[in-house]
């Protein structure tokens, strides 16, 4: 008999040789109908592998991400099935699971598709699903699988398993296709019910421009044909709020090939979008005892070796400048400069925490592939901002921090989030991370202690945190359910060492203090770009770039709106006049393409009275409304978001 435990603790005994589905089985027929995958101590397995020792066990279904992954990259085994089956000789590159979906990239051997043959390919697979095939797993010699994909003439994967090591080969078949695969997979294709294939691009193998290019096929799937049309309606929204279209329409943005790729242009509408985030940011920051500081664009080569950030991160760094013999680097990030400021004077406890905090620009060399409007850019502006302090502070200071999340996330209505807590991995000591297993554990348990005090949902993600210290990676969710890493909080007991930064303690020793890199807002580019998606363009009054607009009837309104003008822009009221030639009715349909959230209609009642009529996007009509008391209104609403 083995012992298995279970996530509570529970410990139930079984057979030997028993397979985790069973084990569900043994628990509940609903269970086992509901998983998709499982973990054997600390591997993904399939459900029915033998279990041969005692182990931990943890299962998962579609519910889980691990069960969506194995789903989707099942789902791409599907596929190529379909693909072989319509396309005999196809060869085969790599068919990963994505954070949504799957894709396979194919050789097709002088065949193209179009998009009317993903529809073809989709029938194909659902027939196949159809058939409840089980996906078998077999471990295989590496000299057996040379011999098979040779004979195949699948050069592809020829080329990956000359890369494996003997005794770690293992293929998948389900029907009559095998393929390469460490695995796991779902029981059988019959859990498959609903299938889009979304798109198809050119991939070179290996992501090498002068190799083969392949195509790539995108798909995704669903153990229900309801989850699949809620998805597509879904993609039907997002492209409607797609920040690169609403960008160029709103006029927020824009980009400019002699500028260069990867580096935004704000237009003024943006540039309101910057000046209200950074006025919300300042006055928060000034509240919870932060100091503004400023550092330049570029620092000497030595400064990011004392880092180590050229080490680890030179590839995304641009490439140095040469000045007097001395090479200069592109600021890629503000912690080294704001080190350099805290050693700058004496520090003593007394002076601890010390928060300093810079909206600064940074500069990364992204890869021009993986460029995507503003989520992924060259220049960026980050909210950014480094804590000093003691150990006794650190647990108030990293709850602070959260804090000024959670007040974040109600201003701007992010109901969902999580934090992703990324620890280390006690083997990579010394290799991937800094050697000091007790400020490891010290510091893990502060930062988990924290989240848990503060009931601030999360998970753990054991073997992700950076190499100075655990990290906090903050998930957030758009209004339509899309997904956007924001921001860090990470915890740093190695950048202190690296740069000597001492305060004096009571008793005149001296410490180094724990550092805290924390970024709530993340970066402009990044953070704005999530927002025109949340709101679809239509921001709240504080934050919208065009607050209200004036719209006279007729030309003999104009003098009144021209001198409304002046009174609105006193109160610092954001506001314009439609002074076009054009009928109310479409001078309203514009100003509603613009997103501005007030409309004020002047006609003869109004100038009369020195009244406006009143109509607020979302609201309807308010009717007519004395101008002062609008703009009072609108004034009151616009700053009660900093009070």
């Amino acid at each position: 008999m083995i012992d298995i435990t279970f996530p509570d603790g529970t410990v139930r005994q079984y057979e030997n040789g028993t397979t985790p589905m069973a084990i569900a089985k043994s628990i509940s027929e609903g269970l086992a109908k509901k998983i998709l995958v499982c973990k054997v101590n600390d591997q993904i397995w399939d459900l029915q592998r033998s279990i041969y020792s005692s182990a931990s066990l943890q299962l998962f279904s579609w519910e889980d991400k691990e069960g969506k992954a194995t789903y989707w990259h099942s789902s791409a085994h599907l596929m190529a099935e379909a693909l072989e089956a319509i396309y005999p000789g196809v060869k085969f590159g790599i068919g990963p699971a994505l954070d949504q979906g799957f894709y396979y990239d194919v050789d097709l051997r002088g065949n193209t598709l179009q998009n009317e043959d993903l529809v073809k390919l989709e029938k194909k697979m659902l027939e196949l699903a159809s058939r409840n095939n089980e996906y078998k797993r077999q471990e295989i010699s590496k000299e057996d699988a040379l011999l098979y994909f040779t004979e195949k003439g699948d050069e592809y994967k020829v080329e990956l398993i000359n890369e494996l090591e003997d005794g770690t080969i293992t293929l998948y078949s389900q029907g009559n296709f095998i393929d390469l695969c460490r695995g796991p997979h779902i029981p059988n294709t019959g859990y498959i019910k609903a299938i889009k294939l979304t798109s198809i691009a050119g991939a070179y193998w290996r992501g090498d421009q002068s190799r083969q290019q392949l195509t790539r096929i995108y798909g995704i799937s669903f153990p229900k044909q309801k989850d699949l049309d809620d998805y597509l309606l879904m993609l039907e929204e997002a492209k409607k709020r797609d920040h690169r279209k609403l960008g160029k329409e709103l006029e927020i943005f824009t980009f400019d090939d002699d500028v260069g790729p990867g580096m935004p242009l704000w237009l003024p509408n943006g540039g309101v979008l910057i000046e209200q985030l950074e006025r919300l940011a300042k006055k928060t920051e000034f509240d919870a005892g932060y100091h503004r500081v400023r550092s330049p664009h570029v620092a000497k080569e030595s400064m990011y070796l004392k880092s180590g950030h050229l080490p680890y991160y030179q590839d995304s760094m641009f490439p140095p400048m040469e000045i007097d013999g001395q090479k200069f680097y592109l600021k890629a990030m503000n912690c080294p400069h704001h080190h350099k400021i805290f050693d700058a004077v004496p520090r003593s406890y007394k002076d601890l925490p010390l928060r300093l905090a810079e909206y600064g620009t940074c500069y990364r060399y992204e890869q021009s592939g993986e460029l995507f409007g503003l989520m992924r850019v060259r220049s960026l502006q980050m909210n950014d901002a480094h804590i000093y302090c003691t150990r006794e502070q650190f647990g108030d200071e990293f709850r602070a921090v959260n804090e000024m999340y959670l007040k974040y996330f109600n201003i701007f209505g992010i109901d969902k989030y999580v934090m992703r807590f990324s620890t280390h991995d006690p083997a990579k000591l010394g290799q991937k991370y800094i050697d000091d297993a007790i400020l490891w554990k010290e510091t893990e348990d502060m930062v988990r202690n924290v989240l848990i005090e503060s009931n601030i949902p999360y998970v753990e993600v054991p073997d992700e945190a950076a190499f100075y210290g655990p990290k906090i990676d903050v998930q957030i969710w758009s209004a339509i359910g899309r997904e956007f890493t924001l921001a860090t909080n990470q915890v740093d007991f190695a950048q202190g060492k690296r740069f000597d930064l001492k305060f004096t303690t009571p008793t005149n020793d001296t410490q180094q203090p724990l550092i805290i890199h924390r970024a709530p807002l993340g970066t402009h580019e990044r953070f704005i770009g999530f927002l025109i998606e949340h709101y679809a363009g239509n921001f709240p009054t504080w934050l919208a770039p065009v607050q209200a607009t004036l719209l006279p009837i007729s030309d003999k309104h104009l003098d009144y709106a021209k001198k409304l003008l002046q009174e609105f822009k006193k109160s610092e009221i954001r506001c314009t006049i439609d002074d076009r030639s054009e009928k109310i009715g479409k001078k309203i349909r514009d100003a509603e393409l613009k997103k501005i959230p007030y409309m004020l209609i002047i006609g003869d009642k109004e100038q009369e009275s020195n009244a406006l009529s009143v109509r607020k996007k979302g609201s309807g009509d308010s009717g007519s409304v004395p101008a002062s008391d609008v703009i009072a209104s609108i004034k009151a609403e616009s700053d009660a978001i900093f009070n």
